[in-house]
């Protein structure tokens, strides 16, 4: 099955010259799987932490099949809950870098379960802070969400303003920004957040109830079941193709230690579209392959609790310490995701085997 083009820009790819060691948690998610597949790619040494609460066993296949067996020699998988002292000290030993990604979300379900979404995401967050402090100290990059802006309506957003959080997933993320800034001023580490705007992409799960709206949609058209869109579709969202995402990642890991520490970064695609807007595209894109479903219509359904209206990102500062520029708009980013969901809706959902644990 195919997957992402995941092209660095030279200095980042001078960078990973140097071979590093890189602590990915939640490694078989939708982002995880991908900054792995960069960096085997780049031959660096990988350990991986999740406990697939969430994440994809096939996700962690579709790396292992498209970097070779030599490559995946280099991943270190430790199935373990990130909520754990031990288990998070154990895997951050001797890196020189943490990417953490493991969350439990979206909004929806933190409605649902907040105590859960706090300990995943305020806990588990901590216990890796404290075992970077403890430990080899490394870079630590971690996983914010464009959620933390509640309802301020200032557009764009800007680093510097948020407003009051909208639901428990989105206070769990302010909160676990907060702790990174502190380790970052109290005890020096080099902790940075990096807020995702709607990212999207290959490996971005299409099923069950909290699936984002650009793969529950996809799915929709190639399944034949509706595609609902919950208020009038002009909600906007600034959605950010995963390869992008990857790339601000890695600048974030290799660069810009004074200005970055103890601070966050919006990471975007720069261009905001509302759901009519996503949902007109779909058509056309999938309308190439299947003409049937040119005359598609949207269903429109009440608004969700916990939904953010319109977003926005201002990348001003993205750029300044990053060096950060998105590389895909809208239509080349479906232009690589379409095509790998109607590999998927062929094969059926979940086929591929179960990937078991590199060398230790």
């Amino acid at each position: 099955m195919t997957s992402v083009t995941l092209d660095l820009p030279e200095p980042v790819a001078e960078a990973l010259a140097s071979p590093r060691r890189w602590l990915v948690t939640g490694a078989a998610g939708f982002i995880g799987s991908h900054l792995i597949e960069a960096l085997l790619l780049h031959d660096q040494d990988v350990v991986g932490l999740d406990d697939f609460s969430t994440g994809r066993r096939t996700n962690l296949e579709d790396v292992a099949a498209r970097i070779g067996a030599d490559r995946w020699r280099r991943f270190d998988l430790h199935e373990v809950d990130v909520r754990s002292a031990e288990a998070c000290r154990r895997a951050a030993e001797g890196v020189d870098v943490i990417l953490h990604q493991a969350a439990l979300g979206p909004a929806l379900r933190s409605l649902e379960q907040p105590l859960e979404t706090h300990a995943v995401n305020v806990l588990g967050t901590v216990q890796l802070l404290e075992a970077a402090r403890c430990g080899s100290r490394p870079r630590f990059v971690y996983a914010s969400s464009r959620c933390v802006y509640g309802d301020d309506s200032t557009l764009p957003k800007i680093e510097g303003r948020r407003g009051s959080p909208l639901s428990p997933y989105a206070a769990s993320k302010v909160a676990a920004e907060l702790a990174a800034g502190v380790y970052a001023r109290a005890y020096g580490l080099e902790a940075v957040s990096l807020r995702y705007f709607n990212v999207y992409g290959p490996r971005q799960p299409p099923d069950g109830p909290y699936a984002a709206v650009m793969p529950r949609w996809i799915e929709a058209f190639l399944g034949g079941h509706p595609v609902v869109v919950y208020g009038d579709g002009e909600t906007s969202r600034d959605f950010c193709f995963v390869a992008d995402a990857v790339l601000a990642t890695l600048l974030a890991a290799l660069g810009g230690r004074e200005e970055l520490a103890g601070s966050a970064v919006n990471v975007a695609g720069g261009e905001p579209s509302s759901l009519n807007r996503l949902f007109d595209l779909l058509r056309e894109r999938i309308s190439r392959e299947r003409p049937e479903e040119g005359n598609r219509k949207p269903v429109h359904a009440p608004f969700r609790p916990g939904d953010v209206r319109y977003s926005e990102a201002d990348l001003t500062r993205a750029r300044r310490v990053l060096g950060f520029q998105p590389r895909y708009d809208l239509r080349r980013g479906l232009d690589e995701t379409v095509p790998w969901y109607q590999a998927l809706h062929e094969r059926g959902h979940g086929a591929g085997l179960t990937v078991g644990k590199g060398p230790r």
